[in-house]
């Protein structure tokens, strides 16, 4: 029973892991957020997620990373923990990390990665090259 529970598990991961490589571009990948609400973003910010849904980048001022539980088209981070470096981008660190937080759904259609929430916010990422 125990090696059938422990199959299972395995399998899962190993599902886990494939749905994240297929569906967000190669674990790791970074992507460059270039539109929040519809409006472009000016200051830069990057995500990635990697192969075991975990996701980290850099906001405009400080790097950050958070848990992750990520499915075929959820999206749900836990706390995010960055680094707390002041720079001239804080008020738009502040907006990328309060929408980031808020995002629940994720879609990617090639080289973009889209972010949305239940309250219509979205942020739209692209590859980076």
């Amino acid at each position: 029973m125990r090696r059938f529970i422990a199959a299972l598990v395995t399998i899962s991961s190993l599902m886990h892991s494939a749905a994240l490589a297929t569906d967000f571009g190669e674990p790791g990948s970074t992507w460059t957020l270039v539109e929040l609400n519809g409006a472009p973003f000016a200051a830069r910010a990057t995500l990635s997620i990697d192969k075991d849904g975990r996701v980290s980048g850099q906001a405009p001022c400080n790097r950050f990373t958070s848990s992750n539980s990520v499915t075929a088209s959820n999206f749900d981070t836990g706390p995010i923990a960055a680094t707390r470096m002041a720079c001239p981008d804080l008020e738009a660190e502040a907006v990328f990390f309060k929408a980031l937080n808020a995002m629940n759904k994720v879609d990617v259609q090639g080289d973009t990665l889209v972010l949305r929430d239940d309250a219509d916010g979205e942020m739209v990422f692209k590859a980076s090259e």
